[in-house]
């Protein structure tokens, strides 16, 4: 990142980061390639010239990070609040803002403002020489940023959501607290895995004595495509995930099950034009699933795994037809992933997510401590969530690969309207 937006590389400029080819971007620019319309929104596709140059607008109607094309790596963080100022959590917020802002454009925190020598500088400076690589800022509130054991903290409990409360805890649930739940959340997207860290670690700086980090994870290799002109990626489990996901240019859809509508909830029409962001640490059994057979495993998906096609007949895109029979039942099994999930059995529900994998080392048996960092958008948790993971968590054969470690439900605001605007003002308003 550069101290000025004068000094940001033309389009295929030379980027160290791209010729090293540091955590696959190098492969991302490939797909990318012959793609324009990159500047004008967040819904935009991707950049011409590789991802590097990517840069969506930090200031629009929602925020950025949502409907996006999913960048190829993530730092997610989950803050908690270590201050009883109201003015001071609002003095954050500010700031964070005026820093996101600076970063998504591709320039350092603090701008071109020179530091006093004898001073910590403004901006970290491990991203200095880096492009923009598409970053995205995505900001949340959780429940107990409106009250904390009864207490209304900063007199936002009569604006709490409704639906804005501690995930339930799901069957085989097997949640570390010290990984779950915050008062407030980032999600850093981009393409460049040291661009996304960069972000995080300096609106934590500037955070100190306001906030304190919680928990954080480090995602690469996305494990959703959130627009049609993504390929579908694969999860660790070696097949391809989100085939059914939600894509951007799907408008309808994306109303219907991602933005939260004017007077969805009298008490909380700040929240009109946001979103509900579930997050969902997934570990994955990696060494028993590498010894069971493709047959098995393409039976506990619903899917092929070479095309991803459902196991019915057709293509990636076929839709499932969970009618046809095999010699010994459906050739879609009834526990299988795929019908579980599927809309057909979930109220029609469907959902946006942005996926990514990730790895954490080694366990304290010598296992990977490994697999999906879940993170979803929906416009009402109690009716697009919860009733799917439920059916998921207790019926899906899947389950014996897989355990729910971590877990959190932010609101997401809408998006900062202009300069003078900032993240969360109507909540505070």
């Amino acid at each position: 990142m550069t101290p000025d937006p004068q000094d940001t590389p033309r389009p295929g400029a030379f980027s160290r980061r791209r010729l090293l080819g540091a955590a696959g971007a190098g492969a991302l620019a490939v797909g990318a390639a012959g793609v324009g319309g990159w500047a004008y929104g967040h819904e935009s596709e991707e950049p011409p010239h590789g991802v590097d140059e990517a840069r969506y607008p930090f200031e629009g109607t929602h925020q950025a990070g949502i409907t996006t094309p999913a960048q190829d790596r993530l730092h997610f963080a989950a803050f908690d609040v270590r201050t009883d100022s109201r003015d001071e959590l609002i003095d954050l917020l500010k700031k964070w803002t005026v820093a996101a802002r600076q970063m998504t454009a591709g320039q350092s925190v603090g701008g071109s403002l020179p530091t006093p020598y004898d001073a910590p500088p403004n901006d970290t400076g491990e991203a200095i020489g880096l492009n923009a690589a598409g970053l995205t800022l995505t900001f949340g509130f959780g429940p107990t940023l409106f009250s904390l054991d009864g207490k209304d903290r900063f007199g936002l409990q009569d604006r709490r959501p409704e639906a804005l409360r501690e995930l339930p805890h799901f069957p085989a649930d097997n949640l570390d607290p010290n990984r779950s739940n915050g008062d407030l959340c980032v999600q850093a997207c981009a393409h460049d895995p040291q661009v996304a860290v960069h972000a995080i670690r300096n609106l934590a700086r500037i955070g100190f004595g306001t906030v304190a980090l919680r928990w954080a994870q480090l995602g690469f290799g996305r494990t959703s495509s959130t627009s049609t002109k993504q390929v579908t990626a694969r999860n660790l489990l070696g097949f391809k995930d989100g085939t059914a996901n939600l894509k951007a240019e799907d408008k309808a859809n994306i109303d219907k099950f991602v933005w939260v509508g004017e007077g969805d909830d009298a008490r909380a029409d700040w929240l009109a034009g946001g979103s509900y962001l579930v997050a969902r640490r997934i570990n994955m059994h990696i060494e028993p699933w590498d010894r069971t057979s493709l047959s098995e495993q393409e039976t506990l998906i619903g899917r092929d795994r070479e095309e991803g096609a459902p196991l019915s007949g057709g293509k990636e895109f076929t839709e499932p037809d969970f009618t046809v029979q095999g010699r010994e039942g459906p050739l879609i099994a009834v526990d299988s992933h795929v019908r579980l999930a599927h809309q057909s059995t979930n109220n029609g529900v469907r959902l946006l997510r942005r996926g990514y994998n990730f790895t954490d080392g080694s366990n304290a048996l010598g296992r990977l401590d490994a697999g999906l960092f879940f993170i979803a958008f929906v416009r009402n948790p109690d009716e697009m969530y919860i009733p799917m993971q439920n059916q998921l968590s207790s019926r899906d054969a899947l389950m014996e690969y897989l355990q729910h470690t971590g877990s959190g439900l932010f609101a997401v605001p809408p998006g900062v309207r202009s300069k003078d605007d900032w993240i969360g003002s109507e909540l505070f308003a």
